[in-house]
Formats: structure tokens, C-alpha cells, sequence
């Protein structure tokens, strides 16, 4: 992770559609496996993808049942869990990420690499 870059944790569901497909292209084999864990600034554990643009670090909130359910239900991945061929194509002109985006932020310490825990299902 480079540093000096803004940190923002937020909900898939609240992700602009750009972002989204350029998440895609980056796990195109889901994201269940690619799932870290931190602690928020409450001090709550917290399960996430995380997924770094130019400008950006950003932790995907999301626990390994609902990794699995958003690739299940998105028409984009087939019924192996992988991305369809020709997304990157399609998608390439759409990798204008807006900064305007409104933003909901959590603070958290840092990510580590015990993910693996089942509590976050």
C-alpha cells in the first residue's frame, strides 16, 4: 500500500458503478479469497476488499458470505465465481472514477492478514 494516500472504507453497495468495474477487472475471480481484516476506530473488527486507485486506498466493507453473494448475483461473473470474458473490454471506456463522489469514511489502524477467522461469517 502506498502511503500518503487517503484511506476510505465504505460499502460495496454505495460504490459509483466506475469503481465497481474497475474492482471487477481487478478481482475477476471474486473477492472472497482477497478479503483482509482491521479494527475500526471503535475498536469493531471489520472484514474488507481492499482495492487502491491512483488516489486512493480504498477497504471494500464486506464479510466472505456477502464476498460470495455479490459475485453470485452479478450477471458479469459466470457460475464459476469468474468474470466473464470481454468485461474488460466493455468496461474500458468507463474508467473515469469520480472524485466527486460522496464519500462515508471510517478510520480504522491497519489491515492484517487474519482473515481467514470465520467470526466475520
Amino acid at each position: 500500500m502506498a502511503t500518503g494516500k487517503p484511506r476510505i472504507a465504505k460499502d460495496y453497495d454505495k460504490l459509483s458503478e466506475e469503481l465497481v468495474a474497475q474492482i471487477k477487472i481487478e478481482y475477476p475471480f471474486g473477492f472472497e479469497e482477497n478479503l483482509i481484516s482491521y479494527k475500526n476506530a471503535q475498536g469493531v473488527k471489520i472484514s474488507a476488499l481492499p482495492f487502491e486507485t491512483e488516489e486512493v486506498y480504498y477497504l471494500i466493507k464486506m464479510t466472505k458470505a456477502e464476498a460470495q453473494q455479490i459475485i453470485e448475483d452479478d450477471a458479469d461473473y459466470d457460475d464459476d465465481g469468474n468474470l466473464k470474458e470481454g468485461f474488460a473490454e466493455e468496461a474500458a471506456g468507463d474508467d473515469d472514477t469520480s472524485s466527486d463522489e460522496e464519500e462515508e469514511e471510517d478510520s480504522y489502524d491497519k489491515a492484517d492478514d487474519d482473515a481467514g477467522d470465520d467470526d466475520q461469517d
